[in-house]
């Protein structure tokens, strides 16, 4: 009876060293196996935000160049108020000398259309 009973301990011993055996034997394999299953199920998704986050560096990229042209072109525009101030001065004298011209023009004409009868026959008197 001990002989039996010795017999089912040893089966059952060898039957659970088998199966350790066996499943760690096929550990590494299972696991392999979890891993391949993940990469294919997250893979695309992956592979879209990439996709994504390449396309938003891009526009990133771009919007940054404009800033920076923006930028440059408005500090060249601050430093550029010595000029708007010379053509400030310059208008102002140009409306100035237009405004005296057409000051003495308007002299002129009120000056010779009275004495316009007067030269006329100047000239013709001393043509004759």
């Amino acid at each position: 009876m001990e002989d039996q009973e010795m017999q089912l301990k040893v089966k059952r011993v060898s039957d659970k060293f088998t199966e350790s055996m066996y499943v760690l034997a096929n550990e590494p394999s299972v696991a392999l196996y979890r891993l391949q299953e993940h990469v294919r199920r997250s893979l695309p998704e992956l592979v879209q935000h990439k996709t994504d986050m390449q396309s938003w560096e891009e526009q990133s990229q771009g919007a940054i160049y404009s800033v920076e042209y923006a930028c440059s072109a408005v500090k060249s525009m601050a430093n550029s108020t010595v000029y708007f101030k010379s053509i400030d001065g310059l208008l102002r004298q140009a409306i100035s000398m237009k405004e005296q011209i057409s000051n003495s023009q308007g002299r002129r004409k009120r000056g010779v259309e009275p004495g316009a009868g007067k030269e006329a026959g100047e000239k013709h008197g001393s043509g004759q």
